[in-house]
C-alpha cells in the first residue's frame, strides 16, 4: 500500500525559520509542500520520510532565504494492482459504488466489476442500492446489499492519471467542475477497484455484525503494515 520514493528538489529556509535545526526546517518545508499532494505517475504523498543528502546553504540575493539542494525519501500512497484494500461507501449510483478510505476518496467499483447477478435497484424501505442476489440452494435468492457507510474489502484492479500541470492542459480544461463518466470531478489520481470474488465487499456479509463490527475496531487501534519499495527518484 505504501512504498518509499526518492525525491529530489531545492528547499528554501526563511529567516523565521533560523532558530529551528536544520533537518527540522527542511522537513518542514518538504512536508507543506508535498504532503497530501499527488506526483504524478508516483502516488500521493505521505509524509517525510529520511534525508538522502544536503548541500550547503546558499543566501538568496536581498530576501535572506538559504536555498538547499536535498535528496530525500518521501512515503507515498499507491496500492499495487491485486492489493486488497479497506474502505467506506459514500454513495452508489447507476455508474457504480463510491469508496472513501478516509485520507484518499477517488476511489470507484463499477457495475462489470461486481458480483455476478447484481443490479441496482431499490430495498425494502425504497433506497436505491447495488443488490446482489445469489442463488441459496433450494431454488430461491439471498438478497446482499452494497448499503451506505458499509466497511468493505475491495480488490486494486487499475489505475487513471491525469496530468493537471499547467503545461500539460488545454484552454478549455481549465473547467475543474467538469464530471466524467462517473459522475466524478476530474483528479489526479483514481482507483478502479472490483468487488467481485468470495470475501471481497461489505465485511458483515462474511464475518457476521459482531465479528465486523471487532475487526473494525482492531483496524482503528492498530497500525497497517507498511510495504517500503525503493523506487526510483524523481525530480520536481
Amino acid at each position: 500500500m505504501y512504498i518509499l520514493v526518492a525525491l529530489a528538489d531545492v528547499v528554501q529556509i526563511p529567516p523565521s525559520d533560523f532558530h529551528k535545526s536544520s533537518i527540522r526546517a527542511i522537513e518542514d518545508f518538504i512536508n507543506t509542500k508535498y504532503a497530501d499532494k499527488v506526483i504524478h505517475k508516483i502516488g500521493l504523498c505521505v509524509g517525510f520520510h529520511s534525508l538522502i543528502s544536503a548541500s550547503e546553504g546558499l543566501i538568496g540575493h536581498g530576501n535572506g532565504i538559504v536555498n538547499v539542494n536535498v535528496d530525500f525519501r518521501m512515503v507515498v500512497f499507491r496500492p499495487f494492482k491485486g492489493e486488497i484494500l479497506r474502505g467506506t461507501i459514500t454513495h452508489s449510483n447507476q455508474a457504480g459504488i463510491y469508496i472513501s478510505m478516509d485520507f484518499f476518496e477517488d476511489i470507484i467499483v463499477p457495475p462489470q466489476l461486481l458480483f455476478s447477478n447484481t443490479t441496482w435497484d431499490k430495498d425494502e424501505e425504497g433506497t436505491e442500492a447495488f443488490i446482489w442476489r445469489s442463488e441459496d440452494g433450494e431454488g430461491g435468492f439471498n438478497e446482499f446489499f452494497f448499503d451506505k457507510a458499509e466497511k468493505v474489502l475491495m480488490r486494486v484492479e487499475q489505475e487513471q492519471w491525469n496530468d493537471l500541470s499547467p503545461q500539460m492542459k488545454r484552454p478549455d480544461d481549465y473547467d475543474m467542475e467538469r464530471r466524467d463518466e462517473y459522475g466524478m470531478k476530474l483528479g489526479p489520481y483514481r482507483i478502479m477497484a472490483s468487488m467481485m470474488h468470495s470475501g471481497l465487499g461489505p465485511s458483515l456479509w462474511w464475518l457476521g455484525e459482531e465479528a465486523a463490527a471487532a475487526e473494525d475496531e482492531a483496524g482503528t487501534n492498530g497500525v497497517d503494515d507498511m510495504e517500503v519499495d525503493a523506487a526510483g527518484g524523481a525530480e520536481v
